[in-house]
C-alpha cells in the first residue's frame, strides 16, 4: 500500500555498511521507522542522505506494510527548507537535544495531528527567530499538553508545584514539591507564548536548573523516559 504523509526526522542509525535506519514522526501514522538500503553508498539514487538531518520536515511516499517493523520509502522531498536550524551552532544543539527527547517520548504508531502540527510549527518558529535562548524550555512545557501531563493551572497562585501530581499546592508535600526560582519561571512560562518568549529574562544557571526540573517532570510521568545523552553537550554549548 502506498501512503503519502508529512514526516519529521527523529533519529538515524547506521546499519551494516551502507544502510540507514531512520525513525520519523509522521502525520498519518505516528512513529514509523524505515530501512534505507544502500543510501550511504549510492550517489545516483533519488533518496539522498541529506534529506534525513535531525528534525528535517519531509514529504514521504511510503510502501507501507502493517506487518513490517521497518518500512520502505519510495519517494522523499523536503516539506520545509530550514534556513538556520542545521547551520547555527546553538540551534543545532537544540535540534540534537529535542530530537532525542522526542525519540524517547513519542512511541505511538497512531495519528495525532495536533501534536504533529505543534512540533512542525514550533520548529519553523525556531528556524526563523534570533532570540531563542529559552525556546527549549517552553517547547518541553507545551509538549506536556499533548502528552497528557500539562500542569493543572486552577491553583496557579499557590506557593508550591508538585511535579508528581502536576498540580499547584498551598504547602510542601513530598519530595517533588517545587518552589523558589523554578516555580516563578514555571508560572511565567505557563502564561507566555513563543512570540513573547524574549520577555522572559533568566541567566544560564536558572535555565539549566529549570531544564533539569522539566526532565525530572518527564521522567515522573513517562515510565520509559531517560535523560538525553546529548544533555551534557547541550549544557556546554549554552553555558
Amino acid at each position: 500500500m502506498l501512503i503519502n504523509t508529512d514526516a519529521i526526522v527523529l533519529s538515524k542509525l547506521k546499519y551494516r555498511d551502507n544502510d540507514l535506519i531512520i525513525k520519523c514522526y509522521t502525520e498519518r501514522h505516528g512513529i514509523v521507522s524505515f530501512l534505507l538500503r544502500g543510501v550511504l553508498k549510492s550517489k545516483k539514487g533519488s533518496i539522498k542522505i541529506a534529506y534525513f538531518q535531525l528534525l528535517s520536515q519531509l514529504q514521504l511516499t511510503i510502501i507501507y506494510k502493517s506487518n513490517r517493523s521497518l518500512q520502505a520509502i519510495k519517494e522523499v522531498k523536503l516539506n520545509h527548507s530550514y534556513t538556520s536550524l542545521h547551520t547555527n551552532v546553538y540551534k543545532s544543539a537544540i535540534t540534537m537535544f529535542l530530537s532525542e527527547v522526542l525519540s524517547h517520548t513519542l512511541q505511538e504508531e497512531e495519528k495525532n495531528e495536533p501534536l504533529f502540527s505543534y512540533i512542525e510549527t514550533t520548529l519553523q518558529w525556531l528556524d526563523t527567530h534570533s532570540e531563542y535562548a529559552n525556546f527549549h524550555l517552553l517547547f518541553l512545557l507545551k509538549l506536556t499538553k499533548y502528552l497528557g501531563f500539562y500542569p493543572e493551572e486552577s491553583d496557579v497562585d499557590y506557593n508550591y508545584f508538585n511535579l508528581n501530581d502536576g498540580k499547584f499546592e498551598s504547602e510542601k508535600l513530598g519530595l517533588y514539591s517545587v518552589s523558589g526560582e523554578n516555580l516563578l519561571l514555571l508560572k511565567q512560562l505557563l502564561g507566555t507564548t513563543f512570540d513573547a518568549l524574549s520577555s522572559v529574562k533568566i541567566n544560564a544557571k536558572q535555565r539549566q536548573l529549570f531544564l533539569n526540573m522539566m526532565l525530572l517532570y518527564f521522567e515522573l510521568h513517562l515510565g520509559s523516559f531517560k535523560p538525553p545523552k546529548s544533555l551534557q553537550v547541550f549544557n556546554q554549548v549554552f553555558n
